[in-house]
């Protein structure tokens, strides 16, 4: 199963201002990563090509990174997830696009994992974290992203099951 994934945010900043974003990706002082409410992501080293990590189950190295403009992860797991995601900025017609793209063949049990677990959660992480990059460049959200209740039932039940002493 082929699947491509996008998300974008349009902002009325500078391209620079915006990939300042990117660059503090896993840093202390993250910028776009909703790491209060989702699993944070981490990598063995600052972000550099090479660099190894991910976020909860989901992991991934770094293939290619263009400060301010591109970071490029190559999936390393779960099992089946084969091939990439990227967050891009770049300028389209005046205003600077933020922009998630997950490009992948789903096989084995991915080809169910994903679109009934990964993908929505998948969908509302992002979102949570445009949401979160807009805050930090002082945009204020029209409408904030909202977990649907299908969401909210599967982290619910990811948090039981990864909770200390669950089997």
């Amino acid at each position: 199963m082929h699947v491509r994934n996008v998300h974008e945010r349009e902002f009325d900043l500078p391209l620079a201002t915006v990939g300042e974003v990117i660059d503090t990706l896993a840093s202390k002082n993250d910028r776009l990563w909703p790491r209060e409410a989702w699993p944070p992501m981490r990598f063995d080293r600052p972000l550099s090509v090479g660099a190894v990590g991910g976020h909860g189950p989901v992991r991934y190295s770094i293939e290619e990174y263009q400060p301010g403009r591109l970071i490029l992860f190559r999936f390393l797991g779960p099992s089946g997830f084969n091939g990439t995601h990227r967050f891009e900025v770049e300028d389209q017609h005046g205003r600077t696009v933020l922009r998630h793209v997950l490009e992948m063949r789903a096989v084995g049990r991915a080809r169910l994992s994903w679109p009934l677990l990964f993908r929505p959660l998948h969908n509302a992480l992002i979102e949570d974290g445009f949401d979160r990059a807009a805050a930090s460049l002082g945009v204020g959200v029209e409408r904030p992203a909202r977990h649907s209740i299908s969401v909210r039932a599967l982290r619910a039940v990811v948090r039981t099951l990864h909770r200390p002493g669950a089997k």
